[in-house]
């Protein structure tokens, strides 16, 4: 290598090191830059993390406002299939009690008909009648409240006379049914009305 090559080399060298000092300027100002960046940084994590928390907030409020809807869908839906099966149940038992006073003329009619030396077909008749009355009610929960020499219950019976009586076991019990107490699906639909003997 001659020394006029040499020479030029520095020459250049020199002419480049002011573009160099720059570039160090300059990569030593992005280190400012970024050390900057990270002191900044704990403040925008510190921001960061206030948002997560806020959105966290934000839908576990949701969430909760979801659940509280299903389940309010979900008793909605209850009571109205509820409130369904009560419409059905009501017109059933008002179309039931309807057909109670049917029952109890053919019970007035299979004793009177018993005491009566009417044909035998007239009985078996109304005895038919009857039975399949009293079995098609059954079949929809209709059952008859057992009163006849049962201890009085309010919750079935309705005392309508009292009879004294001598027994000492007969006091407090159904001595007599004046009208046959019906129940439907295990509510009372209509007391049995009874004789109580004292």
């Amino acid at each position: 290598m001659t020394k006029e090559n040499k020479e030029k080399e520095l020459k250049e060298e020199v002419q480049q090191t002011p573009a160099a000092e720059s570039e160090i300027e300059a990569d030593v100002q992005d280190v400012k830059e970024e050390t900057e960046e990270k002191q900044a940084e704990p403040d925008e994590i510190a921001l960061l993390n206030s948002k997560v928390a806020e959105l966290e907030a934000k839908l576990a409020r949701e969430k909760d406002d979801y659940i509280r809807l299903m389940a309010e869908f979900d008793n909605f839906r209850r009571r109205t299939s509820q409130e369904k099966l009560d419409l059905v149940s009501v017109a059933s038992m008002d179309t039931i009690k309807g057909l109670l006073p049917i029952l109890d003329d053919c019970e007035r009619a299979l004793a009177v008909l018993g005491e009566s030396s009417d044909s035998e077909a007239a009985k078996e008749g109304t005895n038919l009648i009857y039975s399949k009355l009293l079995n098609y009610l059954q079949s929809k929960g209709l059952a008859v409240i057992e009163a006849a020499g049962q201890v009085f219950d309010t919750d079935l019976h309705e005392a309508v006379a009292q009879f004294p009586v001598q027994e000492e076991e007969k006091k407090g019990k159904v001595f007599d049914v004046v009208q046959t107490g019906y129940t439907l699906n295990g509510k009372v639909i209509r007391f049995a009305k009874v004789v109580v003997g004292i």
